[in-house]
């Protein structure tokens, strides 16, 4: 007999969590997978793009070839093109013969705009990192340390029921004083359910979250629709007529009225923006996804923590509109799940559950430890 007690005290003792060694604050991760895969290539791919345009400018020179007369000298070849990248106007006619200009100024800004663009995509990053991470940082602290604490709890309550019952003179009594102890829930701790409980009240994370993903969503429909401004009304122009007679030179009759230039870098900046529209087309679904997923629970990882005496938000039917920061904070402890180290025992236990035969006989955690500490002799049937 004392075999199996001492047998059965290493078993509970193994059976409880090591303290985390280092620091939980630094291993948190504060965005979901999804979130850090849009963040990377919503500003990363604008920024490579422009550093590659960038790069082409200063080893390819000028942007701009004009087809000067032949009569002019180098030096006037080089004022002509120098004149057409400064003004950046085509001189055209319409049908009826009339004189009209267009401005292709946009094709000067172009590298510029797209840094404007990932700037603009690096803002609701901003908004979530400075506005909702801190808060949120603080409940994934407090709420994976009382889940691991909670599994715990259950370990230390059951090794003591195994002193109690072996110190008690009357076996049938104790089993009498727990079964009353269970239903006037006194297992329980339930300063972590009422904490998730009043986060089902609160709104400030799933506000934020969801002004993130449609700040998101407008600055990539903002920038689908100006690159498609851009392909209409000036990537289908690569050359067009530059007239140079303004100034000293307006009067100069040696002097071209119009003079045809080409544009060095139209076919960069055309690869450029229909890379970055395809790109930013297709996440527009996944950004929509990301909003989304807040209008349904997360009931896989609540299931689990069942088992805990001091968690029953399912069981009590406690969930109500999801749309709340318990649902956000859900979100983030699965992405951090390798910081729960109870999830794992939880998880197990849960699966044994479901193969043992009396598994009507386990309602929680401290009902399957019992078993296993050998109490399942004299412990009465729910």
């Amino acid at each position: 007999m004392s075999l199996s007690h001492t047998a059965a005290e290493y078993m509970l003792s193994d059976a409880l969590l090591p303290d985390p060694g280092g620091s939980r604050a630094k291993g948190l991760r504060l965005e979901l997978p999804s979130d850090r895969l849009l963040k990377f290539v919503t500003v990363g791919l604008p920024l490579f793009l422009v550093s590659l345009a960038f790069a082409r400018e200063f080893s390819a020179g000028s942007q701009i070839s004009c087809f000067s007369p032949s009569n002019f000298t180098g030096k006037q070849s080089a004022y002509v093109d120098t004149a057409c990248w400064d003004s950046l106007v085509h001189h055209g006619f319409d049908a009826e013969g009339h004189a009209i200009t267009k401005s292709l100024w946009a094709l000067k800004v172009f590298p510029y705009s797209l840094l404007v663009v990932a700037v603009l995509m690096y803002m609701p990053y901003l908004l979530w990192r400075y506005a909702a991470a801190p808060a949120l940082h603080s409940d994934l602290l407090f709420i994976i340390d009382e889940l691991d604490k909670s599994y715990n709890r259950s370990v230390r309550l059951v090794q003591h029921m195994r002193k109690v019952q072996q110190a008690s003179a009357e076996p049938e009594r104790f089993w009498e004083e727990y079964e009353r102890a269970r239903q006037e829930r006194y297992f329980e701790f339930p300063l972590l359910e009422r904490y998730l409980t009043c986060k089902q009240h609160a709104h400030s994370l799933v506000f934020i979250y969801i002004l993130r993903n449609l700040l998101l969503l407008l600055f990539l429909a903002a920038t689908c629709l100006y690159l498609v401004f851009l392909h209409l009304n000036i990537f289908f122009q690569d050359e067009f007529s530059c007239s140079i007679k303004t100034g000293l030179l307006q009067a100069e009759p040696h002097i071209p009225s119009l003079i045809p230039c080409k544009l060095v870098f139209f076919s960069v900046f055309q690869l450029i923006s229909l890379s970055i529209g395809g790109v930013y087309v297709l996440l527009i679904p996944v950004v929509a996804y990301n909003a989304l997923q807040l209008c349904q629970w997360d009931k896989g990882l609540l299931s689990i923590y069942e088992m805990l005496p001091a968690f029953d938000l399912l069981s009590r039917k406690m969930l109500t509109c999801p749309l709340n920061d318990l649902n956000v904070i859900l979100l983030f402890l699965r992405a951090n799940i390798s910081e729960l180290t109870s999830f794992g025992r939880l998880n197990a236990v849960n699966a044994l559950r479901e193969a043992t035969t009396n598994k009507q006989d386990i309602d929680t955690v401290v009902d399957f430890m019992t078993l296993l500490a050998g109490l399942e002799t004299t412990k009465p049937k729910h």
